[in-house]
């Protein structure tokens, strides 16, 4: 039987592994969070791999406050880049599988066709750059899965979709910025692309693109949410200036996910379905 490690274990990527899991019968899942294994300390992890004899290793523990991360650079640098760095080198060490979650933010969003994996990467803000320092750290492993990710949300945690529907129960009325386009992308969904890259014993190594299919606003995220709970609630599309955060953010980032799609044989779901899906699950 191996072992699977899952750092961020309380995170909303984590406890939708934690879902799934049952279906690899053949494999340990041991869930951390930063009480459990502080992935800033390197003794720690080197002795929480020997002990526990880590074959994977699917790191959800992240950073991801993008706003707050402008004035806290030193704990986004800490957990996004130390962090993935000291994991990486017990990978390496014990030879472990090393997975490792990214961000549609490293891109700066300046150019007009869907986003590949070998495009150039320019960040604008500081949780985007220290996910790519991560990604950076990763490659010192020729065990790794890099999987680029965009606008996640599930059930757990917080994010996007939650947020809408607490403000929809407050408000009568609510500006959403419009000119910022992306893909919401189903964290469930995501569990379970990692959870086939681990069951399959791909060794098809490198970065990969995941997002749910199409393309939409934070205004048609939001939209679509409302409209599928039936809420009626008055959405006011503004400009990203109207709007302003500590955190510069890219206007275009949906990403080709031709390669990941083709390396796993799969079919990705529309995000409105998605949205759907996850919806069904919520106590609304």
């Amino acid at each position: 039987m191996k072992n699977i490690l899952v750092t961020g274990g309380r995170g909303q990527l984590a406890s939708c592994i934690k879902v799934l899991d049952n279906k690899l019968i053949d494999f340990n899942f041991i869930y951390v969070d930063s009480d459990g294994l502080d992935i800033t300390k390197k003794t720690k992890i080197v002795a929480f791999f020997e002990k526990q004899k880590i074959d994977y290793c699917i790191n959800c523990a992240a950073y991801t406050a993008v706003d707050k991360a402008e004035s806290d650079q030193e704990l986004a640098k800490s957990v996004n880049e130390t962090g993935v760095k000291y994991l990486v080198e017990s990978c390496k060490k014990f030879d472990a599988i090393y997975i490792q979650i990214s961000t549609d933010f490293v891109f700066d969003g300046k150019q007009s066709t869907l986003y590949n994996e070998e495009d150039d990467v320019n960040p604008l803000n500081v949780y985007g750059l220290t996910k790519f320092n991560g990604e950076k750290a990763t490659l010192a492993h020729k065990k790794h899965f890099i999987i680029r990710t965009s606008w996640l949300y599930s059930e757990y945690g917080n994010n996007f979709l939650k947020t809408m529907l607490t403000l929809g129960q407050e408000r009568d009325v609510l500006s959403i910025v419009s000119d910022q386009i992306g893909t919401p992308t189903y964290a469930g969904d995501l569990a379970e692309i990692v959870l086939r890259i681990i069951r399959d014993n791909n060794s098809s190594f490198g970065i990969y693109h995941y997002s749910n299919e199409g393309v939409a606003s934070w205004y048609d995220f939001a939209y679509a949410i409302f409209e599928e709970i039936k809420i009626n609630i008055k959405l006011l599309p503004i400009r990203t200036e109207a709007y302003p955060t500590p955190a510069k953010r890219p206007s275009f980032s949906v990403m080709d996910k031709s390669k990941i799609k083709k390396e796993l044989n799969i079919e990705i779901p529309y995000w409105k379905e998605s949205l759907e899906k996850c919806l069904k699950k919520m106590v609304l």
